[in-house]
């Protein structure tokens, strides 16, 4: 099985403006977060997952079981159900109830971690590498 644990660093990313716009965040709001470095946590507590997405400003922590349903508040404030499954070296995620519906999928390879996101017709991709 895959370990999907790790801490990661931003080192690429594309089309992430057109996707915070997709989800109808503030220019204001992008401009602050378009440059920021970033770092990814992701830890495993028995059968419990903790991500923690690391800005200079500000933390993002989600904590999540694989198969099972549950509230999360997203960066941009909106409450979304979200399930997250595993398959082979990929988390996929869901999101739904905001305005616009989100399907993340993290791939591990090696040292690499890609996340794609899609909304709607916009998809980013972001790549991450190993610390």
């Amino acid at each position: 099985m895959t370990d999907y644990t790790g801490k990661f660093t931003l080192v690429s990313s594309e089309n992430f403006d057109a996707l915070l716009k997709e989800l109808g965040v503030s220019d204001e709001i992008i401009s602050q977060v378009k440059n920021n470095t970033q770092e990814l946590e992701i830890s495993k507590d028995g059968n419990v997952y903790t991500s923690r997405t690391i800005q200079p400003n500000r933390t993002h922590e989600v904590k999540f079981e694989l198969g099972k349903e549950f509230d999360e508040t997203r960066p941009d404030g909106k409450t979304v159900k979200s399930l997250v499954v595993a398959d082979g070296n990929r988390l996929i995620q869901t999101q739904k109830g905001g305005e616009k519906d989100l399907k993340i999928v993290r791939e591990f390879n090696g040292n690499e971690l890609r996340v794609t996101v899609t909304s709607g017709p916009v998809v980013s991709v972001r790549t991450y590498a190993r610390k």
